[in-house]
């Protein structure tokens, strides 16, 4: 595991020396300043309408404008992990170190979701101004926090494994957006069907796991789901990286 945790170093600090990294996050820093405008704008106007739901549920997937910053943040995050390597050439060195596959995909995927807990980090000053104004329930505010990184750890693992199975960066954001995008409309599902489809959709909406965190809910089948996906994404990563070396 100290190998995992050089190449987990190694690649935050070539993350946060590059312009990327700053474009990124202050893009983020933006979209969400404006989101949390806009609901607190909507729900002050109105309170009445609104019902138990606030600006907070609202923020942490209660509407579109959670998700589709996602499908584009997170390729454009994951893209260069492994793709990154591949163009610059570096990959090579890092095949003939002393460090094994299982390493180099745990190091890159700890790395990546250090940079997904980071996106999300300023966000709990949007917490703390609710509390200002007004109550907050903290313990649904924290399992939002939970769901967004359970929600984090399969995003990231698929982007990494895109990363792995791609030639070039730009294919690897490509790819990761449609994995994604696959998996955010499937769930959209479980507003369509009925019967089994309804109940699979319903399983795999990125809506349905984002309000029950909301609500503070921990609904084990979402954590299964998150955690399922990431082990396979991880998985197969490090099988892609094995193929290559030994290819």
């Amino acid at each position: 595991m100290k190998s995992a945790w050089v190449v987990m170093k190694r690649e935050l600090a070539s993350f946060f020396v590059s312009p990327l990294a700053y474009v990124v996050l202050t893009s983020w820093l933006v979209w969400n300043g404006v989101v949390f405008w806009v609901l607190t704008e909507f729900y002050a106007r109105n309170a009445v309408s609104s019902g138990a739901a606030t600006p907070l549920s609202a923020f942490f997937g209660g509407s579109a404008l959670f998700f589709i910053p996602l499908l584009v943040f997170v390729p454009v995050l994951t893209m260069r992990l492994i793709a990154g390597e591949k163009q610059s050439g570096t990959i090579e060195v890092l095949m003939t170190a002393p460090v094994s596959e299982t390493s180099v995909i745990l190091g890159k995927y700890s790395a990546a979701l250090v940079m997904w807990c980071v996106l999300w980090l300023p966000t709990v000053v949007y917490a703390w101004i609710m509390s200002q104004h007004g109550s907050v329930d903290w313990g649904a505010t924290w399992s939002s926090y939970f769901g967004v990184f359970c929600l984090g750890a399969y995003f990231m693992a698929v982007g990494l494994l895109m990363s792995a199975l791609a030639p070039t960066q730009i294919i690897a954001a490509v790819l990761s957006f449609v994995a994604l995008g696959v998996l955010f409309t499937v769930g959209i599902g479980e507003f369509v069907f009925d019967g089994t489809a309804r109940e699979v959709c319903g399983y795999v909406s990125m809506w349905g796991h984002m309000q029950s965190f909301s609500k503070g809910v921990v609904d084990t089948r979402y954590l299964v789901f998150d955690l399922s996906v990431a082990v396979l994404a991880v998985g197969l990563s490090i099988g892609a990286l094995k193929a290559r070396r030994h290819g």
